[in-house]
């Protein structure tokens, strides 16, 4: 009978802390990824001269040198 308490006993005690507290996740700590970008600009080395060449041929284009048909009273 001693034999049969002293393992009632153990396995007694080894059962309960084995059961203490139940499963627990892990808890894993992310750091969060920073990407440092440049915020999307015009270029304004190109759209300048664009927009001087546009000019240009607008300019050219508007002019109205065009004398056959007109009468010069001068």
């Amino acid at each position: 009978m001693t034999k049969f308490a002293t393992f009632a006993l153990a396995l007694g005690l080894t059962a309960s802390t084995a059961l203490a507290g139940g499963y627990v996740a892990p808890v894993v700590d992310v750091e969060p990824v920073v990407i440092d970008q440049k915020p999307a600009s015009s270029n304004a080395g190109l759209v300048v001269p664009a927009l001087l060449l546009l000019g240009v041929i607008a300019a050219v284009a508007s002019d109205n040198n065009d004398n056959k048909n007109s009468t010069n009273t001068n």
